[in-house]
């Protein structure tokens, strides 16, 4: 497999996600141009570490192909923004929420922890299984993260 072959399982994979360019340049460190050259084969070398990180923030293995789905990425999610909170998120809360796109007060702090500190990887994967769930495009559960990031004022620079 070469970089052209990767680059087209990229674009793929992230038209899928719902992300942009930019949106996926800031969640992997890349630029947008880098991703762009990716997708469109124009790129030298990018380098296994940048592409072993940016596979698996995709959710696919080094050899590009897709990671067998797994449904407990929500559950952990949830989980993960809750562990510093007496009043637990529930999956089923997140989910409704981000498809809303409404954010309740009661689970503010839970869903500012999950912005700010959940490892980004487990965030593309509950959005990939919301959307799996609930047919909800990707591309709107992504919208509504970011808003809700901006809103919170995250300090996590793949939100800005």
């Amino acid at each position: 497999m070469n970089l052209l072959s990767i680059g087209q399982l990229v674009k793929q994979r992230r038209q899928l996600l719902g992300l942009s360019q930019a949106r996926l340049a800031r969640l992997s460190s890349l630029s947008r141009a880098t991703i762009n050259q990716l997708e469109t084969g124009t790129i030298v070398d990018l380098g296994a570490a940048k592409l072993i990180a940016l596979l698996d923030l995709l959710g696919l293995t080094m050899d590009a192909a897709e990671r067998p789905k797994r449904d407990n990425a929500l559950a952990l999610a949830s989980r993960t923004a809750s562990v510093s909170y007496k009043d637990v998120l529930t999956p089923e809360a997140l989910a409704a929420a981000l498809v809303e796109g409404q954010l309740p007060a009661n689970i503010t702090p839970q869903v500012a922890t999950l912005l700010d500190e959940a490892p980004l990887p487990l965030i593309v994967g509950a959005v990939e299984e919301i959307a799996r769930h609930t047919h909800c495009p990707a591309k709107t559960l992504w919208k509504h993260l970011l808003q809700w990031a901006h809103d919170l004022q995250s300090p996590r620079a793949v939100w800005a």
